[in-house]
């Protein structure tokens, strides 16, 4: 298991460890819920440098990314950013990641354990252009501060206000003495903020935080706490509810296509599945009482399987378990009652949860 860069800070914390994807993640800092509270009400920072970073080079980079994902690269201004996904040309899922166009290369932040997936898919088609793919998670980490009073910590970490990003803008700034990237990502919570910073400075910056959000409550937030939040939100993540066979719009992923870039890998079956105007299934969100359920588990109507369970959280926002699954879409409509293959009853609700 890949440690983390701040693994003796994070101890020093009382942090409990865990594997994600092959590297080492915090679990918690010994009260998920105090965490997930903090997001809610106040400020929190996660230290999510265990993401991969792939790096992409030459005067051909942006054409060439532009014919692999499924957003529009050409048309992103440098400094922006985009949620996008990579499908093969049947249209399956390779991985998806977060593109930031700069000025002088190309950045992609993925989940853990895929980036030599993602490089080695991306190297298949790269046969004459000028471009060349880094592997960069050796240069590169991810911090996010969620939660309702994140400008307040970034504007006293910065000495001077923040102004709050729009989703994807992106801003470069300098804290503690490093030069960073802000990106306004409110994927988990509307508040948040990811800060894309040099690895050999992850340990200042991240004291810089949280010296600056003291005054507010910051916590530090585990892997467990966000899973809670990504899952209200209704966010599915690679490895856990999107897999190697699943089809993006399967997930709910539309934010991440563009319709008017023209060709990519797998273009074809995504245009034509939109032009049919359904998926067979889809990702939809799942009310279980206190029913335990664990992911992988049959969803049923009557004695047929109508889906599966994919990502299993008790939401304090919601007083219940609640889960991400895939429903077909004759039983997609919210509180449509299917029952385990155990034999509860469970109802669908719609996402975000709210």
């Amino acid at each position: 298991m890949e440690p983390l860069s701040l693994h003796f800070l994070h101890e020093q914390a009382g942090a409990r460890f865990l594997a994600v994807g092959g590297r080492e993640a915090v679990a918690d800092y010994g009260d998920s819920e105090a965490e997930y509270r903090a997001a809610r009400e106040a400020v929190a920072l996660h230290d999510a440098s265990y993401r991969e970073t792939l790096r992409i080079t030459g005067e051909d980079r942006a054409s060439f990314l532009h014919g692999m994902v499924t957003q529009d690269v050409k048309g992103l201004a440098p400094g922006g950013a985009a949620y996008t996904a990579l499908v093969t040309a049947k249209g399956a899922m390779v991985a998806d990641a977060r593109l930031l166009k700069r000025e002088a290369d190309l950045l992609l932040d993925v989940e853990p354990g895929t980036g030599a997936k993602v490089k080695e898919f991306l190297e298949k088609y790269l046969i004459s252009e000028d471009a060349e793919l880094h592997e960069a998670t050796g240069e590169w980490g991810l911090l996010r501060l969620l939660g309702p009073r994140t400008a307040e910590v970034l504007g006293a970490a910065l000495g001077a206000a923040f102004e709050p990003l729009d989703p994807n803008a992106t801003r470069e700034a300098t804290l503690a003495g490093a030069p960073v990237v802000l990106v306004g990502n409110p994927s988990f919570e509307k508040h948040q903020v990811d800060l894309l910073v040099p690895r050999g400075a992850l340990e200042p910056v991240w004291k810089a935080l949280a010296q600056a959000g003291g005054a507010q409550g910051v916590r530090p937030l585990g892997f467990q706490a966000l899973e809670l939040l990504r899952v209200e939100a209704g966010v599915p993540r690679y490895g856990q509810d999107m897999v190697d066979t699943t089809i993006p719009l399967e997930a709910n992923l539309t934010h991440a296509i563009s319709y008017n870039k023209g060709c990519y890998i797998g273009q074809e079956v995504i245009a034509r599945a939109t032009f049919r105007g359904h998926m067979n299934r889809k990702l939809a969100g799942l009310l279980l009482g206190e029913v335990e359920v664990a992911p992988g588990a049959e969803l049923r109507k009557g004695e047929k399987k109508v889906g599966w369970v994919t990502s299993v959280v008790r939401s304090p926002a919601q007083g219940q378990r609640v889960a991400l699954g895939y429903v077909h879409r004759d039983h997609l409509d919210p509180g449509t009652e299917l029952t385990l293959a155990e034999g509860p009853t469970v109802k669908v609700a719609p996402l975000p949860f709210a």
